[in-house]
């Protein structure tokens, strides 16, 4: 399905419309058409990257406006329809605003927890929304351009490294991140 779509001429379109979606509403993650587009046309795969990126950033605020402006109405709905309830429950109970940030770079780069969880839990706490704008553009934008810049480096060869290894190279990153927050946490006590 995605091979069809990256194909199409609107690819691009879908290609900000799954990456803004993704951020606050959808399980899909924009990857799997961003991977097949790069692949079929490799001269574009910076326009892909800030088209990915710019659909994401915007998708991750629209999540935090929903937590901010629509939690009961909006958020509570599509967390509990997709059962990341409880998720949201335990993160809202056991985070500060220094770990709503880190949570944000972690699921930007390797959706560890889910993105829409930690937008909507975001606005929810009520993260100052320029913060977490510069953070949204270094997790999602930061990804993108990664990919972005993997693919025009290295072509088509670099899909499968990308395709076997990258989620858990972005897991590894995202838990050393963990680690030196609970470091930080511990010696600054």
């Amino acid at each position: 399905w995605t091979m069809r779509l990256a194909e199409r001429p609107s690819a691009e379109l879908w290609l900000f419309v799954i990456s803004f979606v993704e951020s606050s509403i959808f399980l899909v993650p924009a990857e799997v058409l961003f991977l097949p587009m790069a692949i079929a046309n490799p001269n574009k795969v910076w326009r892909y990257g800030l088209i990915a990126s710019a659909g994401s950033i915007l998708g991750g605020v629209a999540g935090w406006m929903i937590g901010y402006f629509a939690f009961e109405a909006v958020a509570r709905p599509v967390l509990e329809f997709y059962g990341k309830m409880d998720a949201f429950e335990s993160l809202k109970g056991a985070v500060s605003i220094e770990l709503v940030l880190l949570l944000l770079i972690t699921s930007g780069a390797a959706h560890l927890p889910p993105l829409k969880v930690v937008t909507i839990l975001s606005g929810v706490l009520q993260v100052n929304l320029l913060l977490f704008f510069v953070a949204a553009v270094v997790a999602r934008g930061g990804k993108f351009m990664l990919l972005s810049w993997l693919f025009a480096k290295y072509g088509t060869p670099i899909r499968d490294f990308i395709e076997k290894r990258l989620n858990l190279l972005a897991g590894l990153a995202a838990g050393i991140l963990v680690l030196a927050y609970v470091a930080y946490s511990y010696f600054k006590h």
